[in-house]
């Protein structure tokens, strides 16, 4: 076993220069290229790490996961997808083109900004603090974390720079799709997507959808079998925006990308998997993840196809 994680480490470390942070967001700009690391768990909660598993990153889109369980947990799947789709778009996650043009009904999916945003609008809750909390506490429960935070100088940020999703956002109200608030909503999302975590709290996630709800330290369900089926579903078919095909071939497992340099793997009865390297590559994954992934998947013959 140590030699598969020590040789994915390495190729995730080798190949990590050929990417570049994220930029769009001023506070993400200022990742390192050389941060790298993941965290496997298993089924019995037994954790193991390499690089930097336990530098703390903003969770970005990987968070689209967490909203997605809570809002399908507190409506139900009929009541959610009533708002999103459940299908692959093809296009860049923030892509206002394909929405308006394709499909301008509702969006895709709810792994594209458009969707995680109608997502976030339906999570029960009578003021963006009470939502935002319950959020928090929520992926307390995922992550078996007594606290967990949103970093408020990357929601700053976001917030202040975050023009396309406000396009967005503004579009889907125009249509009717988006109900409520916009500033509020936008707001939520901004501080969903700056919420704190590591590998290894992701991996934890991973391992809660592994085993179908159920986490694997406390062996509590966190949320409905259905709940996990569906979630790891739409990871495979939209979690790494228009590269999740390339990478449903290379790695074959479900699996949620974020700007940050995270992302989350789920190995159905077997792993939960966190890995992280802020340098992207074009469409916005995590280069070094991606490389540790594939190589974790062809050892440890992850995939489930």
């Amino acid at each position: 076993m140590d030699i598969f994680l020590d040789k994915a480490l390495q190729k995730g470390v080798d190949v990590a220069p050929l990417g570049q942070v994220a930029t769009y967001i001023p506070e993400l700009a200022k990742g390192s290229v050389s941060d790298v690391g993941f965290a496997l768990m298993d089924l019995d909660g037994h954790m193991y790490t390499r690089g930097q598993a336990e530098k703390n990153f903003t969770l970005q889109s990987i968070t689209k996961v967490i909203t997605l369980l809570l809002a399908l947990e507190d409506l139900g799947k009929e009541k959610v997808f009533t708002h999103v789709h459940m299908e692959p778009t093809g296009d860049p996650f923030n892509s206002i083109m394909s929405f308006e043009v394709k499909n301008p009904e509702k969006p895709f999916n709810p792994m594209i900004n458009a969707g995680a945003m109608v997502v976030t609008s339906l999570i029960k809750g009578e003021t963006k603090e009470e939502k935002i909390r319950r959020i928090l506490e929520f992926s307390g429960k995922l992550m078996g974390k007594e606290e967990v935070r949103f970093d408020q100088e990357v929601y700053l940020s976001e917030k202040e720079t975050g023009h396309r999703n406000r396009s967005l956002a503004y579009f889907m109200k125009s249509t009717g799709i988006m109900k409520g608030d916009v500033e509020d909503i936008l707001d939520l999302y901004f501080m969903q997507c700056s919420i704190l975590g590591n590998c290894v709290d992701i991996a934890c996630i991973g391992a809660v959808l592994a085993s179908n709800g159920i986490h694997p330290i406390t062996k509590e369900r966190v949320v409905k079998k259905e709940h996990a089926r569906i979630v790891k579903t739409i990871m495979t078919t939209c979690g790494m925006y228009d590269a999740s095909g390339e990478f449903a071939v290379a790695c074959g497992i479900p699996a949620k990308s974020g700007v940050g340099g995270g992302v989350l793997g789920a190995v159905p009865g077997r792993y939960g998997v966190g890995v992280f390297g802020p340098a992207l590559d074009k469409k916005g994954n995590s280069i070094a993840g991606i490389e540790m992934l594939i190589s974790l998947s062809k050892d440890l013959d992850f995939t489930i196809f």
